[in-house]
């Protein structure tokens, strides 16, 4: 039998093995449109993200912009992850076939008069003084511009600007620097033209149809086309006007090259993209600096605690007379005072069960991170999976408070499972439900629709709320937690404290140090994980 079950098992994961993918990371096979194949196609889609911007807060739609697009506009589905992040993915008007090189391809024309084009043009211009980032994916992977520093370094962004600006006195901003031909002065360039280059893996001595797409790079170009049916993709860069007194045309264009490139593994695709981003490789001398410090510091305090207590026990030890043993001191003085409940002992066992489910939330989220689940090509997977870890984890808040605060020696209950279900939540939707209305009112992409604000409250208190409330209906039912100590009927009074005893500079001083170590470590790591789109051009 147990021969027999070992069998089964390396049956079952040899074909887990060859068919399992992680999910949205599924590999599209492309060919040539001669060769279409159920399992492969040839029609290349460029999808439009949101557009974001490091010198401001608010990111827009694509749609929010006049720039060229689809006319059969379609929205891919969205998760919750999505929708809360903002990103409002749609088609657009760039399409390819897969092998088939395209040169100078006009894509739209924008005319703007002076009566009705105003607005949309202004906008467009302010996107470009505030170096506003385009954000393209073809086959779930971000199309990169990639450039080189002034040191030979190379970087590659996944994103790239709609234009530059020359400042009136002469000064090159942003990507104005990537080409010579942008000097005037007080000038706004715009950039109507991107040359592609999609490189793919092409499945020789491999076990898939087709090719796959490993690579997406692009270049953003200025050109002044003339002409509307015939264009050339040369000339001067296009300028757009200070002030519009006359009819003026913006035509888009785009050229196209593949490459073949089979040195690259479809697996790892996203290398390149992330090896380029020194700020978002884990600074592992960092984190082993402030681990050091940390256990250090804790070692110092122990030693300390039982230097102390190591003395006290030895003069214990060493009372000769009924006198000295009548007197109190060292831990005797306090001893009677360490476990007596809290004056705000509701508050503190409300924060530390929503301190546990959040501390679980996190755990779990970069543990599956760590494995790949939530991978950058899945997107929004990330902010899903907190999500739902945060309202499924509801039992252990209602647990570890009502289990704390029954050891306080607290009555009301009623008030404790209200206040862990329903106060931190509560003060987070708060702030989210009013910088929502802000967005909202800004236009920003970033605003979340009422569908989705009603689908969180839902989940809020038809999953979450249950759940804390069957966690502490367990917790109260446990026994208190007994102290090893009792506690006195009367409180020991407390002597006048000197201003580095007194609360507010104990927290700063205990506080700052044990913080500063734990946030550099969680910047790293976290921005490696989150990093999933990226600044700007050169500057």
């Amino acid at each position: 039998m147990e021969r027999c079950l070992r069998l089964l098992l390396l049956l079952l994961g040899s074909g887990l093995g060859s068919a399992f993918y992680l999910p949205g990371l599924a590999p599209v096979s492309f060919c040539e449109e001669q060769k279409v194949k159920d399992n492969c196609k040839s029609q290349i889609e460029l999808l439009v993200n949101r557009l974001d911007s490091a010198e401001s807060v608010l990111p827009y739609e694509y749609d929010a912009f006049d720039f060229c697009k689809d006319e059969n506009e379609r929205h891919p589905s969205e998760n919750l992850g999505q929708v809360l992040f903002g990103e409002r993915i749609a088609s657009s008007p760039y399409k390819f076939t897969f092998n088939k090189n395209e040169t100078c391809q006009k894509v739209c024309q924008k005319t703007y008069d002076p009566k009705s084009g105003v607005s949309a043009l202004d906008f467009i211009k302010k996107g470009i003084q505030l170096n506003y980032q385009h954000h393209w994916i073809i086959d779930n992977m971000p199309v990169t511009w990639c450039y080189y520093f002034e040191d030979g370094q190379k970087y590659c962004s996944p994103g790239f600007p709609v234009g530059c600006t020359i400042t009136a006195d002469g000064r090159v901003k942003d990507a104005c620097v990537i080409n010579s031909e942008f000097n005037k002065k007080d000038t706004i360039y715009l950039f109507n033209h991107v040359d592609i280059i999609i490189t793919y893996h092409s499945g020789k001595d491999e076990n898939w149809d087709g090719a796959r797409l490993v690579a997406a790079r692009l270049e953003p170009k200025s050109y002044k086309h003339t002409g509307d049916k015939a264009i050339k993709c040369e000339g001067p860069p296009m300028e757009i006007p200070k002030d519009l007194t006359s009819k003026f045309q913006i035509t888009y264009s785009y050229s196209v090259i593949f490459q073949e490139n089979d040195t690259i593994k479809w697996a790892s695709r996203w290398d390149y993209i992330l090896e380029s981003m020194q700020h978002t490789n884990i600074q592992w001398f960092s984190i082993m600096n402030s681990l050091v410090i940390v256990l250090f510091l804790s070692g110092m305090v122990a030693m300390i605690m039982l230097r102390t207590l190591h003395k006290d026990i030895a003069r214990y030890n060493q009372i000769d007379s009924s006198e000295d043993a009548q007197e109190e001191f060292g831990w005797k003085l306090v001893h009677g005072d360490i476990f007596r409940p809290p004056m705000k002992g509701m508050l503190l066992s409300v924060f530390l069960g929503q301190g546990t489910q959040i501390f679980i939330m996190t755990f779990i989220t970069l543990f599956l991170a760590c494995l790949g689940f939530l991978s950058p090509a899945n997107r929004g997977a990330l902010m899903t999976c907190a999500v739902v870890l945060w309202v499924l984890l509801g039992t252990p808040a209602g647990y570890v408070s009502a289990r704390m605060y029954k050891t306080f020696g607290g009555e009301r209950w009623k008030s404790n499972v209200l206040l862990t279900a329903l106060l931190c939540p509560g003060i987070i939707f708060a702030d989210f439900f009013v910088m929502n209305v802000i967005l909202l009112a800004k236009g920003s992409s970033a605003a979340i629709p009422f569908g989705t604000l009603v689908a969180i409250l839902a989940m809020w208190f038809g999953i979450s709320v249950p759940l804390t409330f069957l966690g502490a209906y367990f917790g109260f039912k446990e026994r208190a937690i007994e102290h090893p100590v009792r506690t006195n009927q009367i409180p020991r009074q407390i002597p006048t404290q000197s201003f580095f005893t007194k609360p507010f500079p104990g927290i700063i001083m205990g506080g700052i140090l044990p913080f500063g170590c734990i946030f550099i470590q969680l910047f790293f790591i976290l921005n490696s994980i989150w990093i999933t789109t990226g600044g700007g051009g050169p500057s």
